[in-house]
């Protein structure tokens, strides 16, 4: 009896986190889907624009990582 009480804790507890996870996944911006942006698949071609000093820099607040498309997926 105690480990089916064990049991069901545990997998409640598991379906509480993914419950958790689900709905605390961030969703990061899309990569436009206009004629500019249509084939960037190098995270260089971000930063021509996109990096330090440049038209549309990234936000301060954004995380130094260079991967953009780790994150940000094409618009559907």
């Amino acid at each position: 009896m105690k480990g089916k009480q064990g049991f069901i804790i545990f997998v409640i507890l598991v379906l509480g986190l993914l419950f958790l996870y689900t709905f605390t996944a961030k969703e990061y911006p899309r990569i436009p889907a206009d004629d500019f942006h249509r084939g960037v698949t190098a995270p260089s071609a971000c930063l021509e624009c996109h990096g330090t000093g440049r038209k549309y820099e990234m936000k301060k607040t954004h995380p130094p990582k260079f991967d953009c498309l780790k994150c940000h997926k094409p618009a559907k």
